[in-house]
C-alpha cells in the first residue's frame, strides 16, 4: 500500500523505492504496481534536474506550477525557467496495465534505454536511464554519508 501525508484536508502521496522496469519497444514504461492508484486519476511526465525525468501526480504538478507561474515573468531567468518546464511536460494517464508513454524528446533528454530506474522522491517519481542512476549513485554516496547539519539542519 502506498503511504500518504495530510495536508490540510487531503492525503498526498508519498512516493518511495526503488524499481527497474524497461522500456517496450513503443517508449511505454510500466509504473511500479504500488504507485498506481496514486498515478490513476492521471500525471504530468516532465524534465527533471540531474537528466532524469519527474512524474508528479496531476495535482502535485498543478500546485507547483501555480507557483511557478506566480513568479515575475518580467525577470529572463523566470521566463526561460518556465517556458522549459511548462513545453517540456507531457500529460499522461496510465493504461489498465499501469504503463504510460514516454515522448521521444523526454527519453532522450534522459537518456532512456530500454532499462530503467523509477525512483521515489517523496512527492514524485524520477525516471533514470539505469546505468545514469547507478553512476549518480556511486558518484554522490560519499555526499549522502557525510551529510552534515549545516546540509540538512534539524533534521539528521
Amino acid at each position: 500500500m502506498l503511504h500518504g501525508r495530510w495536508v490540510g484536508l487531503k492525503v498526498v502521496a508519498v512516493f518511495l523505492g526503488t524499481h527497474t522496469p524497461r522500456l517496450d519497444d513503443k517508449g511505454r514504461l510500466t509504473l511500479p504496481a504500488k504507485f498506481r492508484d496514486a498515478l490513476a486519476g492521471g500525471l504530468m511526465v516532465t524534465k527533471g534536474q540531474d537528466h532524469c525525468l519527474f512524474v508528479f501526480p496531476r495535482a502535485e504538478f498543478e500546485e507547483m506550477a501555480r507557483k511557478v507561474a506566480q513568479a515575475p515573468f518580467t525577470n529572463e531567468a523566470v521566463r526561460a525557467y518556465q517556458r522549459y518546464l511548462f513545453a517540456g511536460t507531457d500529460e499522461q494517464r496510465p493504461d489498465g496495465q499501469g504503463r504510460i508513454s514516454i515522448a521521444a524528446e523526454l527519453r532522450r533528454y534522459a537518456g532512456l534505454s530500454k532499462d530503467c530506474a523509477v525512483i521515489g522522491a517523496i512527492n514524485r517519481l524520477e525516471i533514470w536511464d539505469s546505468a545514469a542512476w547507478q553512476r549518480y549513485l556511486e558518484e554522490h554516496e560519499e555526499s549522502y554519508a557525510q551529510a552534515q547539519e549545516a546540509v540538512l539542519p534539524g533534521v539528521m
